[in-house]
């Protein structure tokens, strides 16, 4: 009995202090510091972009020659609307989501990011702190500068990126480097066979490495609180590497003379992923598939699940968005666990994911923007806007449980007439 009340006594505590939480925005925002004015995620990129110089804002923010990948991100989330339920009961809505036997408090996490450790001091630890403490997941890029071991310690549950070495030994060394830190979780980006065309880095004066020139110079001198909080910083315990690309330490970040070994990718293929599933015992994720085939053959090669993903628009540019192929892509996998990313910034957009078949989503951009603007206060009050959004949109579609959503939640507004999309009432 009294185990019974502790429980209802907690469920009310929750429901109430949702509902509270819901009615925010309404009796007006009570959040206090530099952080008062930041009411959604798309407020950190102006506030990141005035503090990170032109070049690495520029790497942040860039996609691939016209951007039309990128700009289909947020198109396909416009062509669906809502059809809510009322009067449904969500007193006790929650959006705890299990994945890979683990009880996660938000069906979101921290998608891959390289080089966050220059948009804020010590940037991979303080995205993957912040995700610990709101338990969602974080996944180290391997185009970090941090040590994967040093993220584990701190974030033992963080996930692990990684884009394969060219050479078959080089990737064994890599694997079992991942398996020795305790890494549960690894995924493997498989759409950089060759690099994009980022015609927006050469514009923006960006290069790995960064090659000192007065360009480069007056870019950090010009920004003086990135310069001295962050860039300067980080020099003191030495000039970063590229620390997780391979099983051993790659190019400093900052060299007139050196190169970057990008590895040689172009003939990777399916049986790789076969020789990783012999030697990791971990859960296998592949990212970055956009093919209804290739997701089945992911599943058949052993992959325990797979992230959707055309690279935020930063590799083939005219790629299809991820929402699109969602549909098609849950049905050739048959309850392998599909996830997604790219154009996601409101909780609507997490929403018609789920309601649409994804399991999970993830974020990029907007929680480096939120690293660049408050370091770890920042990631916290990104996490804490995009879960207040949900849980507000659940709670106003009628849904206490994201498992509940479903496609019956939703209507298509526009569809393909006369070879261009029209807005319609009530195409399906």
């Amino acid at each position: 009995m009294k185990e019974s009340a502790l429980n209802t006594h907690t469920l009310q505590a929750i429901a109430q202090n949702a509902s509270s939480n819901a009615w925010t925005a309404f009796n007006g925002a009570n959040t206090k510091g530099k952080l008062a004015s930041i009411l959604c995620l798309d407020d950190f990129e102006a506030r990141a972009r005035a503090y990170l110089p032109k070049a690495l804002y520029g790497y942040i923010a860039g996609s691939v020659e016209t951007r039309q990948s990128w700009k289909d991100n947020f198109n396909a989330f416009e062509q669906w609307g809502f059809v809510p339920r009322v009067l449904k009961n969500v007193a006790r809505r929650s959006q705890s989501t299990a994945l890979f036997k683990h009880e996660w408090d938000c069906p979101f996490g921290i998608a891959p990011m390289g080089i966050a450790a220059l948009s804020t001091y010590d940037g991979d630890q303080v995205m993957a702190r912040a995700a610990a403490q709101a338990n969602i997941p974080f996944i180290l890029s391997g185009s970090s500068l941090t040590r994967l071991e040093s993220i584990m310690e701190v974030a033992p549950n963080s996930w692990f990126q990684a884009y394969l070495p060219g050479e078959q030994q080089r990737i064994n060394g890599l694997i079992a480097r991942v398996k020795a830190a305790g890494v549960k979780t690894l995924v493997i980006t498989v759409d950089i066979p060759v690099a994009g065309n980022r015609e927006n880095n050469i514009r923006a004066g960006f290069s790995t490495p960064l090659r000192p020139s007065p360009r480069l110079v007056w870019d950090g001198l010009t920004h003086p609180r990135w310069l001295l909080g962050t860039f300067l910083r980080t020099l003191m315990n030495g000039i970063p590497h590229f620390e997780n690309s391979f099983a051993e330490r790659g190019a400093p970040i900052i060299s007139r003379n050196v190169e970057r070994d990008f590895s040689n990718r172009e003939h990777l293929d399916w049986r790789h992923i076969e020789k990783i599933r012999e030697q990791w015992p971990g859960h296998l994720i592949i990212k970055g598939i956009l093919n209804a085939q290739d997701a089945a053959l992911a599943k058949a090669k052993g992959a325990d699940g797979i992230i959707i993903s055309n690279h935020g628009g930063r590799q083939l540019d005219g790629a299809v968005s991820p929402l699109r192929v969602l549909p098609d892509i849950i049905q050739a996998t048959d309850n392998l666990p599909v996830m997604l990313d790219g154009g996601i910034r409101r909780g609507s957009d997490v929403l018609k994911a789920l309601a649409l078949g994804a399991k999970f989503v993830f974020l990029g951009r907007p929680f480096n923007f939120a690293a660049a603007t408050a370091s770890q206060d920042g990631v916290n009050h990104a996490i804490a806007l995009l879960k207040a959004e949900i849980d507000r949109n659940m709670a106003m579609l009628g849904v206490n449980q994201p498992e509940e959503l479903g496609e019956a939640f939703l209507m298509r507004l526009y569809c393909e007439c006369r070879g261009r999309y029209q807005r319609i009432g009530y195409c399906r």
